[in-house]
């Protein structure tokens, strides 16, 4: 049995709690083998310190963080995406590739989001 099919049957707090000690253990295992992860969570972590320092609303500075929180999210699927793939084949293919470039889109797209929405929010009306 692995431990994700412990999971199986379980309800409630039980099962809470061990959903969130596999997905700790998952976000420690992508800071420690993925550098793209890493890289995003360093740069999150000046970013969102930042937002307390910022004259914004509250509500501005939700959406900052939660825009910088956005890019973690997208990489742990990029990073999701990757692995399939790897574990599938490690021989090059358009359908591999494809897959793996649209994880790294996905990502492009969420680092614009960030830059647009801190000029949108931080520059002068």
């Amino acid at each position: 049995m692995n431990e994700y099919s412990s999971l199986k049957g379980k309800t409630g707090l039980k099962r809470i709690l061990h959903a969130t000690g596999y997905s700790l253990a998952r976000f420690k295992a992508a800071f420690k083998h993925e550098a793209a992860f890493r890289q995003i969570v360093l740069i999150n972590a000046c970013l969102i310190p930042t937002t307390f320092l910022l004259n914004v609303s509250r509500l501005e500075q939700a959406v900052l963080i939660t825009v910088c929180l956005l890019a973690v999210i997208v990489e742990l699927f990029n990073s999701a995406i990757e692995a399939v793939v790897d574990r599938v084949s490690l021989d090059k293919h358009p359908l591999s590739k494809n897959a793996k470039d649209m994880g790294s889109a996905a990502q492009f797209v969420a680092q614009c989001i960030i830059i647009i929405t801190w000029l949108v929010i931080l520059l002068p009306e």
